[in-house]
């Protein structure tokens, strides 16, 4: 048999384009506890962290108690507009994302896992509204492990799957998805259209388009073993 290789996926920014979705709820939680909506770009900035972690950072002026309402409120209008609207109308694939996921699925010799901010709720309900039941041989959520950069979610995905680290590889679109790939020993690979800058993400590859995502993966960790 072939030696398996692993491709981990960060999901908003990499596979989907939640950033409506996100600064919709950001905006709900700022309104409703009655403090100043921060600047859309600044917001974004922060996605890929836990949400606990995110607010104490966001606005640290505020007490815990205040971060811990923005933490609610943001969970409460995230799962009230996609209850409302949709994964697919609130969260799409980027261009070519689907392609590729189901190309590498095709693939005897890979293993797809994530390692997301989200949370399992969230996670669930992202899979189940694209269709994406059985497509990931380990899930991570924020839920279970401490924020990114830890590589917490990243060593767990590895002792699930059995995948050595220099068969896997960390497909991000943030600094904070790259660092805990580098913390946990695997590659990077690292993609344009997310919400860091390309110049910050420091990755071993970076793509501009999905279509380009195999080849990566191939010339950082091998084709089939």
């Amino acid at each position: 048999m072939s030696e398996l290789r692993l491709v981990i996926f960060d999901v908003d920014g990499t596979l989907v384009d939640s950033q409506v979705m996100i600064f919709e709820a950001f905006t709900h939680a700022y309104k409703q506890v009655g403090l100043p909506v921060p600047e859309r770009a600044t917001a974004l900035s922060y996605v890929g962290m836990s949400l606990e972690t995110i607010f104490p950072q966001l606005s640290p002026e505020a007490d815990a108690a205040t971060h811990a309402a923005l933490t609610q409120g943001y969970r409460d209008a995230y799962f009230h507009i996609r209850q409302t609207q949709g994964s697919n109308a609130n969260s799409p694939f980027f261009p070519g994302a689907r392609e590729v996921l189901d190309q590498l699925r095709a693939q005897d010799w890979t293993l797809m896992a994530v390692a997301t901010g989200k949370s399992t709720r969230g996670l669930d309900k992202l899979t189940e509204g694209h269709g994406l039941e059985g497509y990931f041989a380990s899930r991570q959520t924020a839920d279970d492990h401490p924020s990114k950069p830890s590589p917490s979610m990243i060593n767990t995905i590895l002792s699930e799957t059995g995948v050595s680290p220099d068969r896997a590889v960390m497909v991000g679109d943030t600094t904070f998805d790259m660092d805990m790939a580098r913390a946990a020993g695997i590659k990077t690979i690292g993609v344009s259209w997310g919400y860091h800058p390309v110049e910050h993400l420091q990755a071993d590859r970076l793509i501009h388009a999905f279509a380009a995502l195999p080849q990566a993966i191939d010339d950082l960790i091998g084709p089939q073993g």
